[in-house]
């Protein structure tokens, strides 16, 4: 099976709410808040060293049971630019994306690079959703 680095769009950043501990690499979050500051409306979404997805993705994903993460809870804000920006844009609800799998094994995983690497099959279902402002390249173990 193949396997894909991906690298999504950013949004946003973490939030003041976020709780991370940075005396280990990459950095521990315990609780997510994703601040966002703009949006192109991918429905997978980054701020290192975290993920979020709408719920109409983690949906799919679940009808799939794909390997590799589960989903918590996670703490939506807009930073005053954001609101600036687009004014009259409702945010979907979000989940954490939390990854725990082997990258190349799992279909979901981490690099050593510290990347996301998501197999053939979830790439397809990610695909299916909107996601047009991503990175996507072969993943090779180095």
């Amino acid at each position: 099976m193949m396997f894909y680095y991906v690298e999504p769009e950013v949004a946003g950043g973490l939030g003041d709410g976020a709780v991370m501990d940075t005396a280990v690499n990459p950095p521990l979050v315990s609780e997510l808040e994703y601040e966002f500051s703009g949006w192109l409306g991918d429905e997978l979404l980054e701020s290192f060293p975290c993920f979020v997805v709408t719920k109409n993705l983690a949906a799919a994903l679940m009808r799939y049971q794909f390997t590799g993460f589960v989903l918590d809870a996670v703490v939506v804000t807009k930073t005053e630019e954001f609101n600036i920006i687009h004014p009259s844009t409702i945010l979907p609800g979000f989940h954490w994306l939390k990854v725990h799998g082997v990258a190349g094994v799992s279909d979901f995983g981490i690099a050593q690079d510290c990347r996301l690497v998501v197999s053939e099959v979830a790439l397809g279902v990610i695909r299916g959703c909107r996601f047009d402002h991503a990175d996507v390249e072969v993943y090779s173990k180095a």
